[in-house]
């Protein structure tokens, strides 16, 4: 039975092959077969593809190549300003909504047009099939948003240049009716405060809670009291709960009413103008102070008065009444 070898293989340049023969104590050329140096080729094949496996993988899964760190920083910022995008598209959308609401509520009001049908505004958004393009590329979903809520600005615009054109229209055919309907301050910009809005507010007298159909400023005693439109003055009198009150009608369904004067400078049956003074400011009738109660009312209805400023104030300007009158809470009547 021949002895178990320790076999130890060695190749030198022409690939020639010894073993150690421990019977004769010397290394003798050894040549192995065909079967040996396939399966030796295979297993260092075999090792070095593992071992380049795990270095691969070790590269790819812990390591950022440059142009992968490129990506992901342009990636990176790419999302940021979308984001950016997006809140602006948000912030102009709303300035959108308050437009058009202006524009339904107010100015076709006033003209006593018609508002415009929400088909007639969003016109043409509803086709889905217009989208489908951008399923495909990365971050698909915020792209589609981005792309959905700038369709839908420029369509509003669209719609609203169209309406802004038939109201210019309309104002240059109905230049009488412009000068009635009420359209500035009763009390100069710098002499007053809001200091309670419209709608519903704790009564500062009873406690209870009712309707505001007007606006208070509150300004000091005897600061002059305009006139907000041509008309006739139909009530110049004490009047029950408004104190010293003028009523003017305007035609054209509006009527402003002006309470807790402090003087009455008009007469029952007075024509007047806008801008014309027609009171001061006082606190007769039921007040808490000196203030101003103005109403505007159309067809009989209270108005909310911030709708009818649009010849005295700046969009600035605008902007800050409305925020007075939703925030003023202090009820003097």
């Amino acid at each position: 039975m021949q002895t178990e070898f320790n076999q130890c293989f060695c190749a030198v340049a022409k690939k020639i092959f010894y073993r150690y023969n421990p019977v004769t104590d010397n290394f003798e050329r050894y040549f192995p077969t065909a079967k040996v140096r396939i399966l030796s080729w295979l297993r260092t094949l075999l090792l070095g593809c593992v071992i380049g496996v795990g270095v691969y993988l070790l590269v790819f899964y812990c390591f950022d190549s440059p142009t992968e760190e490129n990506l992901r920083r342009e990636n990176a910022q790419l999302r940021t300003q979308y984001n950016i995008l997006d809140r602006r598209l948000q912030s102009a959308l709303k300035v959108m909504a308050n437009i058009q609401n202006r524009d339904d509520n107010f100015y076709r009001v006033m003209m006593q047009m018609d508002p415009i049908g929400k088909g007639q505004r969003l016109a043409g958004l509803d086709n889905e099939k217009r989208y489908r393009s951008l399923a495909t590329l990365s971050d698909a979903a915020l792209v589609t948003r981005l792309t959905q809520r700038m369709d839908l600005l420029d369509r509003q615009l669209y719609a609203q240049s169209l309406s802004f054109d038939e109201l210019r229209n309309s104002a240059g055919k109905e230049k009488d009716k412009l000068a009635h309907i009420p359209s500035i301050l009763p009390i100069n910009i710098s002499d007053y405060t809001v200091s309670s809005g419209y709608g519903y507010r704790r009564d500062p007298v009873y406690g209870s809670t009712k309707f505001h159909a007007g606006l208070d400023f509150a300004a000091d005693t005897g600061t002059p009291v305009f006139a907000t439109a041509d008309g006739k003055v139909e009530v110049a009198d004490r009047k029950s709960g408004y104190g010293n009150c003028v009523d003017i009608a305007h035609g054209y369904n509006y009527l402003t009413r002006y309470a807790h004067l402090s003087e009455i400078l008009v007469k029952e049956g007075q024509q007047v103008h806008r801008g014309e003074i027609v009171g001061k400011v006082g606190s007769s009738g039921k007040s808490t102070g000196p203030h101003l109660h103005y109403e505007v009312r159309f067809k009989e209805e209270p108005q909310n008065p911030v709708n009818y400023y649009f010849m005295d104030l700046t969009p600035d300007q605008y902007a800050e009444m409305i925020q007075a009158a939703e925030n003023a809470g202090h009820v003097m009547d």
